[in-house]
């Protein structure tokens, strides 16, 4: 097939996927002299948050678990009077604007999906599909830019469930009209089973079951009027994490959540284990309340169905006439050649150098291919600039991948992106910024306070909480 293909440029490079992730990466290769192609199979750019993407997981009016001066990049603010928790339809705008401002839109191959990605002479092979059209291209730099969460996880469920509204996967909710009056068991304490629940419970659902293997504990979305993460993904906290060990770390971290969250045994939760590592956090803004006013009802993993029957783990039993499994996804990865795929693994995610690179698949790079555990857009930006870095200087050496990889806060994330490209900011040298450096959020802005990429304002954006100056368009 490489006979065939048509031999890219040596500056082009294939961004695969348009969403956050993808447009930041473009945006970058751009800055470095590259010329992305960016392959979407939806029409416009957004990813997850375009409505009219395949596979989205998102519904009418969904917000963002992440507040706006997080939830954006380092070049464009928000439209004045966005909400503090953006909305889907605001960040598929705010999407469309960044791809308009740094001239995206021309590079775009709109409805064109990426069916395999395989090494060939002159860097790889990528073969997609427009309607009834194939390519067959080799590029020399490709860029995986697909999502961390896009292929649901639906597990099984002993006996057989005859629920009138089915046993069907958050992915696939669109919101709490199709569910009114209706009882619903909600599997799962993902950060969605908890979002889709408090939906169902406060939009009209007769009955609301929550039903998970370990419950979690539950942060609020914002903790005395400030956005919890801004007040929990600080720079700070990733260097205590660094210094602490783990036993000394858990038990801060879960005083941290009860002090902002309270007692979950108050709100009418069954006992959580004591290492917060083990039970894990998630986060909702009304979930507890809706726990603690009966609207929903916590119950351990479904052991079986008998019919509308759900029977759960502790002996107790509920009619039912929907499941929705908020269980979580697989990376959506185009297919490999076999060589290519043994050495990224097989696991949940790629084996990767610097969380983006391996040392050896020269012109492979990958954006936002990790665990989502806190605000997600700084990092991406910080991911693509690492790429493009790394694509513009091939011969930088690159560390060993990593045989495994456990889930990091994206406040440590952010930290380990930002020293591989030599910008995180020391606060002696900010001393005017240096408390919101240290104890206040790590936003986009803050990583662009010097070297070549810096911006003139960005110091100030800090001092002013991430936003000021020029608007989205």
């Amino acid at each position: 097939m490489t006979d065939t293909a048509d031999l890219r440029p040596a500056d082009a490079v294939a961004v695969i996927g348009a969403g956050p992730g993808g447009l930041a990466a473009a945006r970058w290769l751009l800055a470095k002299g590259f010329a992305p192609v960016i392959f979407e199979a939806a029409e416009g750019v957004g990813g997850q948050w375009n409505p009219d993407a395949p596979g989205t997981a998102t519904w009418p009016g969904m917000r963002a678990n992440t507040s706006r001066q997080m939830t954006a990049f380092a070049d464009l603010d928000h439209v004045p009077g966005t909400p503090l928790f953006p909305r889907r339809e605001d960040l598929r705008g705010y999407l469309e604007a960044y791809a308009r401002r740094f001239g995206l839109e021309p590079r775009l191959r709109r409805a064109t999906r990426v069916e395999s990605v395989a090494r060939a002479r002159g860097g790889w092979l990528v073969r997609s599909q427009r309607g009834r059209e194939r390519l067959n291209e080799v590029f020399p730099h490709v860029v995986i830019a697909t999502g961390r969460h896009r292929e649901p996880i639906l597990p099984d469920i002993a006996g057989r469930f005859t629920g009138a509204l089915g046993y069907s996967h958050a992915a696939q909710y669109r919101g709490a009209a199709r569910y009114a009056g209706a009882s619903v068991v909600v599997a799962g304490c993902s950060i969605s089973a908890l979002e889709i629940a408090s939906d169902l419970a406060l939009g009209g659902a007769a009955e609301v079951v929550l039903a998970c293997r370990r419950q979690r504990y539950v942060l609020p979305k914002i903790i005395r009027g400030i956005p919890t993460d801004q007040l929990m993904f600080t720079r700070a906290a990733a260097h205590a994490a660094e210094t602490l060990d783990r036993i000394a770390l858990a038990a801060s971290l879960k005083a941290a959540v009860l002090d902002a969250a309270g007692d979950h045994a108050a709100y009418g939760l069954p006992p959580l284990d004591d290492d917060v590592f083990a039970a894990g956090i998630a986060q909702s803004q009304h979930f507890l309340p809706c726990v603690a006013e009966g609207r929903i009802v916590a119950r351990p993993w479904i052991a079986r169905a008998d019919g509308r029957t759900l029977r759960f783990a502790d002996g107790s039993s509920a009619n039912a006439d929907a499941i929705i499994a908020g269980t979580g996804y697989r990376p959506a990865l185009p297919r490999f050649d076999a060589a290519t795929a043994a050495a990224l693994g097989r696991g949940d995610a790629p084996r990767l150098s610097t969380f983006a690179l391996h040392p050896n698949l020269p012109g492979l790079g990958f954006v936002g291919m990790y665990e989502l555990v806190g605000p997600y857009w700084p990092v991406l930006e910080l991911n693509a600039r690492l790429v493009a870095e790394r694509f513009a200087d091939p011969a930088a050496a690159l560390p060993p991948p990593a045989e495994s990889l456990d889930p990091l806060p994206m406040n440590a994330l952010a930290l380990a992106f930002a020293r591989h490209l030599g910008v995180e900011p020391d606060p002696a040298a900010w001393p005017d910024i240096a408390e919101r450096l240290v104890h206040g959020p790590l936003l986009p802005a803050s990583f662009r306070l010097g070297g070549a990429d810096a911006l003139p304002d960005a110091a100030a954006r800090v001092a002013a909480g991430g936003e000021m100056a020029e608007a989205a368009e």
